[in-house]
């Protein structure tokens, strides 16, 4: 064990400690905090203290080497409230027999139909977008992208077309997450069983979602031929240690939280992406040229995945500059030591995806677009959880196959038809809520 260290703390509010930097811009603020304190510190929000960690070897400590000493932290706690106790959320012994009875569905030859279903959902939106186009409309892109993302997660699930239920579940997502984040925000709120408005609102949009998902387990149960979708293969699935299958509760909390987590982080990395290809037009060329050669104008499918290598590099270096999940949280169960550091029971952490992935120390001109970093070559000298995007260990994200192989899809599909031009001139500004938004989304001319 390494001699003892002192955690830095940031100087803040005799009172509130530094609860308004942090909700006024958390991620300018932690980098600062890192710069003068190093790569963990503390921060006092209020309520508590967080351990903000920025190192990767920390990182691997806490997500790897000693991963049955932490779970979720406060943030998944809200989360629950609505996604219930799926793989996202849950802890230890059921989180493991989850992942074991979901896992796989998730495997990649599983995935070759559900390619074919992302084909047509990116082909539909190019068709969309090839009529508003003709009618020279401005359109907000990650409006789009959720859309696409959004059709391909709901098809994955249930093999049909959900377009007659799409608003109601968007509005209902969209209601619920609004409400994960004001609550992680400020965590003293009004208690839920409380009819103030946000309440109310959340509970009817909770309603909403479960009569959805519900109504389509029980009509599952009852064909007699089943479709090979991920519903069928979570219902079929049954534990080798237990003899056991999902319950109904239990399909419902995994549907709701690849609805959710399936969708929102994809969209929002596929909106920064174009966003992206805007403003490096070399690279853009690159793309189309990779396109050309692999495609020569049809529509990706499964066996074009592994040859759109240039186009997954560009994806890996969008998500190593704008991670939709831009931090993940912890919270120790009984007392740690990392690098001489003291880790108390019952600490909250996050582990600050964003930064690292910007951290001089890790990569050459972190803050420039560069996806040559992702070459077959250059990829081998990355430090291991200098790049995390679907988190890590154990508890690495179930769907990383699923969202690389539907990007490169959306991406193939659209980047042969479509250019997008921003028509704003400023920066777009991060908002990093439980998931990193474009603020204020991103307005551009489709050419």
């Amino acid at each position: 064990m390494s001699p003892e260290k002192q955690i830095p703390l940031a100087k803040g509010h005799w009172l509130y400690g530094s609860l308004k930097e942090m909700n006024k811009d958390i991620l300018s603020y932690t980098s600062e905090q890192r710069k003068l304190l190093g790569d963990i510190f503390y921060v006092d929000v209020f309520v508590f203290k967080v351990i903000v960690i920025t190192k990767p070897d920390y990182i691997r400590h806490v997500l790897q080497e000693n991963n049955k000493n932490y779970v979720k932290s406060f943030s998944y706690e809200v989360l629950k409230l609505f996604l219930g106790n799926g793989l996202l959320t849950s802890e230890g012994d059921f989180w493991r027999k989850q992942r074991r009875l979901a896992q796989p569905a998730f495997h990649k030859e599983k995935l070759i139909e559900i390619t074919r279903q992302m084909s047509r959902s990116a082909e539909a939106l190019a068709a969309k977008l090839e009529d508003v186009k003709q009618h020279n409309k401005e359109i907000d892109i990650t409006e789009y992208m959720n859309e696409v993302t959004l059709d391909i997660v709901a098809a994955a699930l249930f093999s049909t077309n959900v377009s007659d239920k799409m608003e109601v579940i968007r509005n209902s997502l969209t209601v619920a997450n609004e409400f994960a984040i004001s609550r992680i925000k400020h965590p003293i709120a009004w208690p839920l069983w409380m009819p103030v408005k946000a309440n109310r609102e959340f509970r009817k949009a909770g309603l909403e979602l479960d009569s959805v998902i519900y109504n389509f387990i029980e009509s599952r149960r009852k064909e007699k031929e089943k479709p090979n979708d991920l519903l069928s293969m979570l219902m079929d699935a049954v534990d080798e240690e237990t003899g056991e299958c999902m319950s109904d509760l239990q399909l419902r909390d995994e549907c709701m939280t690849i609805f959710l987590a399936g969708h929102e982080t994809t969209s929002l990395a596929l909106s920064w992406f174009w966003m992206l290809m805007e403003q490096n037009p070399e690279e853009e060329q690159k793309l189309c040229n990779e396109l050309k050669i692999v495609l020569d104008g049809r529509t990706p499918g499964f066996a074009d995945i592994p040859r759109l290598k240039y186009t997954k590099q560009l994806i890996e270096e969008t998500m190593r500059l704008y991670p939709p999940a831009w931090t993940i949280g912890r919270k120790s169960l009984a007392a740690d030591d990392i690098d001489g550091y003291k880790i108390s029971p019952a600490q909250n952490m996050m582990l600050m995806t964003y930064h690292v992935h910007r951290h001089p120390d890790y990569w050459e001109e972190p803050d420039r677009f560069n996806p040559e970093r992702f070459s077959d070559e250059n990829a081998k000298n990355i430090k291991k959880f200098a790049y995390f995007p679907f988190g890590g260990g154990p508890r690495l994200c179930i769907g990383n196959s699923f969202a690389m192989m539907e990007m490169q899809i959306v991406i193939a599909t659209l980047a042969q038809r479509f250019k997008f031009r921003r028509t704003e001139t400023h920066e777009i500004e991060k908002d990093p809520l439980v998931t990193m938004r474009p603020k204020g989304g991103i307005k551009m001319n489709i050419e």
